[in-house]
């Protein structure tokens, strides 16, 4: 993956104790890379980060420095960002109905503290900032697959915030000379991903429900699809753009996703037929959440060409792999 032990360098990975945040984690240690983690476990777990650490040999997790502090701090970030050579934003409330109630708290969260972060790697001379963006900022646009120049409406608090980050990391690679890089996700999921949240995204939510028999929710009548895309083919992206020497990338955002599309009532059946359940356990319908987006399927080309992403693992090969994790 491009890592090499021979040189490893220092990465600062916000968010570190999230979903996605403890597997660049694990897999930038697992290849002898120096980490400073931050997060303030407003939304991550330490769970998260015991498990990577447990996964791995001592001599690999010394090589590991966790501060727990805030984006919105100032301080912390620039603090954290000395000596680093790159950054891998993703602290942020991920959550769309948070947003449409607590906007406030979503922007400074998700902007002020970004904006901390890309003053700080500035300050500091860090040599790339990859950033968390969404497939959210798509918003209304109807066009499929989605085109990173055809945006719609946006549709939540959430979506604008994710929006202006781009914004931001466009203006500071033009105006300051720091290199920023944006992925816009789509469905991400995988081991470690939270079924208990309020808000909790749908493939661990329903893999917990039928695990104990519980009735599963669709929002909408089930047509509603999704391009589903396997956690560490987003940790392959943040690595390939933290180390991307193509300068056309800087400044620019990038769809990450599996580039296929999978309907509700489809990612149900799969689910289901992995677990075994009997037939009998049927979905319950209801509607659709405001902010939700009707259909989502990444163009990846754009990616495949500027930084190098290949998606590795289909829908059915990542929940291969994810549902022994929610099965221990």
């Amino acid at each position: 993956m491009l890592l090499t032990h021979d040189s490893p360098a220092t990465w600062l990975v916000t968010g570190v104790a999230g979903f996605i945040g403890s597997h660049l984690l694990e897999t930038l240690l697992k290849n002898g890379q120096r980490v400073v983690g931050l997060d303030n476990f407003l939304t991550g777990k330490k769970e998260n980060i015991a498990d990577v650490l447990r996964r791995l040999p001592p001599e690999k997790s010394k090589e590991f420095t966790f501060v727990e502090g805030d984006s919105r701090d100032y301080k912390t970030c620039s603090a954290l960002a000395k000596g680093v050579d790159y950054v891998l934003h993703h602290a942020a409330l991920g959550s769309v109905p948070h947003s449409l109630k607590d906007p406030v708290t979503t922007h400074d969260i998700n902007v002020t503290g970004f904006l901390n972060i890309l003053r700080a790697s500035e300050e500091n001379k860090v040599s790339r900032v990859v950033y968390a963006s969404s497939s959210a900022v798509y918003g209304d646009d109807p066009t499929l697959p989605k085109e990173e120049g055809h945006l719609g409406n946006l549709l939540s608090p959430y979506a604008a915030s994710k929006r202006m980050n781009e914004l931001y990391g466009q203006v500071f690679s033009r105006c300051y000379g720091l290199p920023t890089i944006g992925l816009r996700y789509f469905n991400v999921f995988g081991p470690r991903q939270d079924p208990d949240s309020s808000y909790a995204a749908v493939i661990p939510l329903w893999i917990q429900s039928l695990i104990k028999t519980q009735p599963c929710y669709i929002n909408g009548d089930g047509s509603t699809s999704r391009d589903f895309c396997y956690v560490e083919d987003v940790v392959q992206a943040n690595i390939k753009a933290a180390l991307c020497q193509n300068p056309q990338a800087y400044g620019d955002v990038f769809n990450i996703g599996c580039g296929t599309r999978t309907t509700l009532l489809e990612l149900y059946s799969l689910i289901k037929n992995e677990l075994g359940v009997g037939d009998d356990l049927l979905p319950l319908y209801r509607e659709t959440r405001p902010g939700d987006i009707q259909h989502s399927f990444a163009n990846i080309e754009k990616a495949r060409n500027l930084i190098g992403y290949e998606p590795g693992y289909s829908l059915e090969t990542g929940l291969k792999l994810t549902l022994p994790w929610f099965s221990r």
